[in-house]
């Protein structure tokens, strides 16, 4: 049975190859458009980059505005891909749906959501989920803002915090797994440019940030990474590939997808084309870029689901804290 199964993921996705490559491309067909999540943008740049090196005679244009702001647009046709640090949500899927836009899900990496400070912190090692609740749930809006307010010996110093705006997938993922609701508290410096909040942190000694690992594995000579315990008996754990793999770095790692818009790929055979070159290299960038790849299968099931016009969400239309890269391979394998 597994010989067969593999026998027809082979055909399928070959099929996929040779029809994604058999078509030049045409004046209209030139330009595959990519917006969304800012955590997902290094890598799909990456790999854009990559591709167009290799199809000089077609633009790929990659933009960020957040998940949320991707999803406005792809959902209203305006563009072919949309990155996502999230699964898709219960009122875009409707907004899709409404519009006419049958989509295609597929996870590409897995993120350590990484909480930071800066470098003069001497006294952030670690914080519980508890913690960070406290810090960042609404009620605390307005009157937590002292790091002596959040752990008994922590110094009297203004604690000011910077992190995505609600447009942000990661917003959404880090209000679901540490609030525990849709929102956090707003008075806070927020960007849907990681960068603008790697400059914040690493700016103001009194600062504490979150983003996408990636972001922390290039700036870590500013940044300084703050290990979670979840409470859960692991006690704090750090951010890595390794503990991301292990399922230890719990309720921060997360799934990272890209949506495709399977009547747009059916009418453009260079959508297809580079969504099959990049299945084929997201496991080689996303280790350079910084994120952590899935397994072999699930990169072949991508494409697959874009040959037989899998459409749809694995997901139940809200973030999911707590999945594993196991559990993730087994929501597309039996998709």
């Amino acid at each position: 049975m597994k010989a067969w199964i593999g026998l027809s993921l082979s055909l399928a996705v070959s099929a996929l190859v040779f029809s994604a490559c058999s078509t030049a491309p045409t004046p209209d067909q030139a330009e595959i458009k990519v917006d969304g999540s800012s955590t997902v943008y290094p890598l799909t740049d990456a790999i854009a980059q990559s591709f167009q090196q290799e199809q000089p005679d077609i633009s790929v244009s990659v933009a960020f505005s957040g998940t949320t702001g991707g999803f406005r647009k792809f959902c209203a046709g305006e563009t072919d891909i949309n990155n996502a640090s999230r699964p898709i949500l219960t009122e875009e899927i409707k907004a899709c749906r409404d519009a006419g836009v049958r989509f295609v899900e597929i996870p590409v990496a897995f993120d350590a959501l990484t909480i930071v400070v800066n470098p003069q912190n001497t006294w952030t090692e670690s914080l519980t989920v508890e913690e960070l609740r406290k810090m960042w749930e609404p009620a605390a809006e307005g009157r937590v803002t002292n790091w002596s307010q959040i752990r008994s010996g922590f110094p009297d110093r203004p604690l000011k915090l910077y992190g995505p705006g609600s447009d942000s997938g990661t917003y959404d993922y880090f209000a679901e797994a540490i609030v525990g609701g849709d929102n956090t508290r707003r008075d806070y410096t927020s960007s849907e440019d990681d960068n603008v909040l790697v400059q914040g942190v690493s700016g103001d000694p009194g600062a504490l940030g979150y983003f996408g690992f990636a972001y922390f594995e290039q700036n870590q000579d500013k940044l300084k990474a703050v290990a979670i315990d979840d409470g859960r008996g692991k006690g704090p754990v750090l951010p890595s590939r390794e503990t991301v793999e292990q399922s230890k770095y719990q309720p921060l790692s997360r799934p990272l997808f890209i949506y495709v818009n399977l009547h747009k790929s059916q009418q453009n055979p260079n959508l297809g084309r580079f969504v099959t070159f990049y299945m084929d290299n997201v496991k080689e960038k996303a280790e350079a870029v910084g994120y952590i790849p899935l397994p072999a299968d699930a990169y072949e099931l991508g494409k697959v689901h874009l040959y037989r016009g899998k459409v749809g969400t694995a997901y139940d239309g809200r973030p999911q804290p707590y999945l594993t890269i196991r559990e993730v391979l087994q929501k597309e394998e039996s998709f």
